[in-house]
């Protein structure tokens, strides 16, 4: 049986100087893993942001178009997690959209 080693310790992540990568407010603990490029082309960034937030849009709108759904508090918890994570990294996403927009001479 092979000898597993534990991880090393956790470093705190310290943001590079010109603050290239951005934690998404997603991240599930103080230990950022996921983060947006906010040096990406303006283009790419948008369809980022914008697939994430449509995917979150369909399903909401399926859920409309049916009748009623009866579920526990439990299940109606789970669901909206599962809706807020994809919609807050399409607004962080946007947010870095904006303040690149803003930063662009008139």
């Amino acid at each position: 049986m092979t000898n597993l080693n534990p991880d090393p310790p956790y470093e705190q992540h310290i943001p590079h100087p010109d603050n290239r990568y951005m934690a998404l407010t997603s991240n599930c603990n103080d230990m950022p893993t996921l983060f947006v490029d906010t040096h990406a082309p303006l283009d790419i960034l948008m369809d980022a942001a914008n697939y994430r937030i449509r995917a979150v849009v369909q399903v909401l709108e399926n859920l409309c178009m049916r009748g009623s759904i009866e579920c526990d508090s439990m299940i109606l918890s789970d669901f909206a997690q599962l809706c807020v994570i994809p919609l807050r990294d399409g607004c962080d996403v946007l947010d870095v959209i904006g303040k690149r927009l803003h930063a662009m001479p008139s």
